[in-house]
């Protein structure tokens, strides 16, 4: 039997086209092990080489375990070191017999709590389709939807706005797409009580012309939806509206937010796939008396636009102040 040498030594200098250090590492690994791993094996070489988990626990060690220690005069800290007081005190027997005690709580916390110790930490976890993970990443663009830091610097997770627990849904509307030090950190920067927002998603108002309507609607999803514009401006008029009652677009949340571009993107191409005359769009939102809007129910129009519908369409937006719109 030949020796895979020259096959392995070539796939790796000139064949292996990486998109992460993932192939090499796995290669080592199976190295390492004379040709045979577990997938677990694997799994922790993987984790040794990604930097995303030290910065995690680097910062679980300073803003958690860490305060509490020192709170408790266990430790001290001197720049990037932590030191155990009084250590040098201690002898070889003491020593051994303290992290004896360490491994007894560390094994008895993990039989009491199995896998629930580790939940912070499953991000991306399998109820989540692949598909739907594809989707949110493709609409975040490749950038982190909170910091806007790119996936080539910083790995991307998926999480869930109103978190499973308290209630979230698996909609698409309820994901955004997160680097993994928005994600570790998001409860810690926002003080935000999501119980909440099972409630506020609830709003509605018994005299609101949009949230009871009985119109059909051309999309739906857990937070929005859309219907014609009952006096259409142009063919094709559409209406873009958050089911929660609230009149200000400037308090609309970020999961409102994903849920209505998701109706725009979907209706947009609907529109075109229908009618081949469509060559623009014009989107946008009338907030307040002073700029035209007349229900009081945050919404967002879509209107398509078509070769010579206006005499000259340039400025666009700009024509609601009148004479504004040529510059």
């Amino acid at each position: 039997m030949n020796s895979p040498f020259p096959s392995l030594k070539k796939y790796l200098q000139e064949q292996m086209r990486m998109s992460h250090i993932y192939q090499p590492v796995m290669i080592k690994r199976l190295l390492m092990g004379d040709g045979k791993a577990k997938d677990e094996e694997i799994a922790f070489e993987l984790v040794q080489n990604d930097v995303s988990q030290i910065d995690y626990y680097i910062d679980r060690v300073n803003n958690m375990v860490g305060k509490v220690l020192r709170k408790n005069g266990i430790v001290d800290k001197n720049k990037q070191y932590y030191l155990l007081k009084d250590a040098q005190y201690l002898n070889e027997e003491e020593k051994s017999f303290l992290i004896t005690l360490c491994n007894d709580k560390i094994d008895s916390f993990k039989r009491e709590r199995k896998q629930d110790i580790w939940d912070h930490r499953r991000r991306n976890r399998k109820s989540i389709p692949g598909t739907i993970q594809h989707d949110v990443f493709e609409r975040a663009k490749g950038r982190c939807e909170l910091c806007g830091i790119s996936k080539d610097i910083k790995h991307l997770e998926v999480d869930h706005f109103v978190p499973k627990s308290l209630g979230g849904s698996d909609d698409i509307s309820n994901f955004q797409a997160l680097c993994y030090s928005c994600n570790s950190r998001k409860g810690n920067r926002y003080k935000t009580d999501y119980r909440s927002y099972s409630i506020i998603y609830d709003q509605r108002e018994n005299s609101c012309l949009f949230c009871y309507i009985n119109r059909e609607k051309l999309i739906e999803n857990e937070l929005a939806f859309a219907i014609f514009d009952k006096f259409p401006v142009v063919e094709g008029h559409i209406l873009i509206i958050p089911k929660r009652h609230f009149d200000n677009y400037f308090e609309i949340t970020q999961a409102e937010l994903n849920a209505t571009h998701a109706i725009i993107l979907e209706l947009k191409q609907k529109l075109q796939e229908k009618d081949a005359t469509i060559t623009g769009f014009n989107i946008g939102v009338n907030q307040g008396e002073t700029a035209g809007q007349t229900v009081p129910h945050c919404h967002i129009h879509l209107l398509p636009r078509r070769e010579n519908d206006v005499e000259n369409p340039r400025g666009g937006v700009r024509h609601t102040i009148p004479g504004k719109g040529f510059y």
